[in-house]
């Protein structure tokens, strides 16, 4: 974008971008679980014990708030590689 050709920029834009997928993933997930889709890594779910149906009822117990935690934090570790 405007010409700039530098590998530390484009290194940063990439992070920048993941970090902004991944907070509106997160933000979407309300409206997605209302529809009883949910776009969450099952990985991350299957750890902390966690199904597809606990989003989509809106359950908000512990290991519900770990998975959403555990998925922003991957967000601030691309905002931590930028800075």
């Amino acid at each position: 974008i405007l010409g700039v050709r530098d590998i530390h920029a484009d290194h940063a834009a990439s992070h920048i971008g993941k970090a902004q997928g991944i907070v509106t993933c997160l933000r979407a997930t309300p409206y997605h679980c209302s529809r009883r889709k949910v776009f969450l890594p099952m990985d991350i779910c299957m750890l902390h014990g966690v199904s597809q149906e606990d989003f989509i009822r809106g359950k908000q117990e512990k290991n519900v708030r770990d998975v959403i935690y555990d998925i922003a934090s991957q967000a601030h570790i691309h905002l931590e590689h930028v800075r």
